[in-house]
């Protein structure tokens, strides 16, 4: 039986919670839908992110970008969304996720989106 998309993101435990460490992914299979013409955008997706207690199963990362194939989405906007989703499933200190969109209309676009988690501040030793 074949491997379906999902929306759906697993996670497990951060192994070394007690440090900061970068964990970075490239996807170089993105694809979704132009919305305007329906034509197929394709893109490499640079995934970076210091874990806090979760970090992200990558079979489930590859089925959820999978999940985007035949939607139509603005690059600004799904950029922007994948970000979103994986930080509500895995809370991390900080996350980047950059678009690289291939050519589209002799244009080539890049989109950045990025969260870091607000830090609590030290209390002043006496």
């Amino acid at each position: 039986m074949p491997t379906k998309a999902s929306k759906q993101l697993a996670t497990f435990p951060n192994p070394n919670p007690e440090r900061d460490y970068e964990i970075s992914f490239e996807c170089p299979e993105f694809t979704c839908l132009c919305p305007m013409t329906g034509q197929p955008d394709f893109a490499t997706l640079h995934i970076r992110y210091v874990p806090d207690r979760l970090c992200v199963e990558l079979k489930s990362l590859k089925l959820y970008l999978w999940s985007f194939r035949s939607e139509g989405h603005f690059h600004e906007a799904v950029t922007n969304r994948i970000l979103d989703e994986l930080v509500k499933a895995t809370r991390p200190r900080q996350m980047t996720v950059v678009g690289d969109f291939y050519i589209r209309g002799g244009i080539h676009t890049v989109v950045t989106a990025c969260h870091e988690k607000p830090r609590r501040p030290r209390k002043a030793r006496q």
